[in-house]
């Protein structure tokens, strides 16, 4: 007669374990199976060696019975772990860093779109390189790159280990942005969490170099960007960039506003389309008013920077791919941002 499962059930617990009961009742015995007199089973036990004359007895008992082969696997599980406390708890301190190999980071501001945020951006740059300086750029409009046209640069940033990214260069200025990841046409659709991810990536792990200073383009409003830039990265300031009309300055004061309650100073305000002058005749007229800027930083105690014409040759220059002051380094046009960069130079902050 074939050798049952029952059989070997009610062999086996005859075999005392530790405390008392069988070794069935106490559950050392798992996976049973018996097969055309075959018997295996796994005995799962706290530590082996107690259990070898437990393991001897169950073989010698099975073999009466006629059971062969007899395999019985001994496994030492794990002491159990305790459950997980679900307690809220405080979160490390994870305040803001410094980007390896950047003495100084400034960022570029704006409250809304449209005031000329990412041209003043790359002249800026490329005004402080042209002072001496070691610069970089992060172009961390994410939503709107346009830091790769205007500063003339093209193909993908590589990565050599599959950890660092090499960033671009060109003008005197290391470049990264996420424009040169995507096509030019591509839109960016990207939830805050994926914004503040590639942000992350784009601070900490490019090959930056040693630089004086990182100038961040940042998209306008005061949404997920800016707000990981400043809780993640060590700011040295913000310049905010605004036309006069009072609409521009509404939301700029909201984008000022959230810089002192992160902490960032504000190192100045840049009055961008200040005026326009006729090519044709040389009359001198404010598009979006006048004064409005020059105003808002004297109520904020800040210092106006400069004030920026509104002239086709700083559009043409940043089109194409050469900003003004490296196209036209001594024209009037460029002398605003040169001004700016000296000032900066001089205050310590680049």
């Amino acid at each position: 007669m074939a050798l049952s499962r029952d059989a070997v059930l009610e062999a086996l617990k005859t075999i005392a374990a530790p405390g008392g009961e069988n070794i069935v009742e106490a559950g050392l015995v798992r996976a049973l199976d018996v097969t055309d007199g075959a018997v295996r089973f796994v005995m799962e036990v706290s530590a082996p060696e107690p259990y070898l004359p437990i393991k001897a007895e169950a073989e010698e008992k099975l073999a009466g019975l006629g059971a062969g082969p007899v395999s019985i696997v001994m496994t030492a599980h794990s002491k159990p772990t305790p459950p997980p406390d679900l307690k809220p708890r405080a979160a490390a301190p994870s305040g803001p860093e410094p980007i390896p190999g950047v003495d100084r980071i400034i960022a570029v501001a704006s409250g809304k779109g449209g005031v000329g945020k990412s041209t003043v951006a790359s002249n800026l740059a490329c005004a402080l390189a042209a002072e001496g300086r070691r610069v970089g750029m992060l172009d961390a409009d994410v939503y709107g790159p346009s830091q790769p046209r205007m500063l003339g640069v093209s193909g993908r940033p590589q990565s050599p280990d599959g950890k660092l990214i090499l960033p671009m260069r060109n003008f005197g200025v290391t470049m990264m942005s996420i424009g040169l990841m995507t096509n030019e046409d591509q839109a960016v659709v990207w939830r805050g969490p994926m914004l503040m991810g590639a942000l992350q990536q784009m601070m900490m792990q490019v090959q930056w170099g040693a630089l004086d200073v990182l100038i961040v383009d940042l998209p306008p409003g005061t949404g997920d960007v800016q707000m990981t830039l400043a809780q993640k990265a060590r700011l040295d300031g913000a310049i905010i960039v605004s036309t006069p009309q009072d609409v521009a300055l509404l939301d700029a004061r909201k984008g000022i506003d959230m810089f002192n309650q992160m902490g960032t100073p504000i190192l100045g305000m840049i009055e961008n389309m200040s005026t326009h002058i006729c090519s044709n005749c040389g009359h001198e007229e404010h598009v979006f008013g006048h004064g409005g800027v020059v105003s808002e930083a004297e109520k904020l105690g800040v210092p106006l920077l400069a004030e920026i014409p509104l002239h086709l040759d700083i559009r043409m220059a940043a089109d194409g791919g050469a900003p003004i002051v490296v196209s036209k380094p001594d024209s009037t046009q460029a002398a605003g941002f040169r001004t700016v960069a000296k000032a900066l130079i001089d205050a310590g902050h680049a």
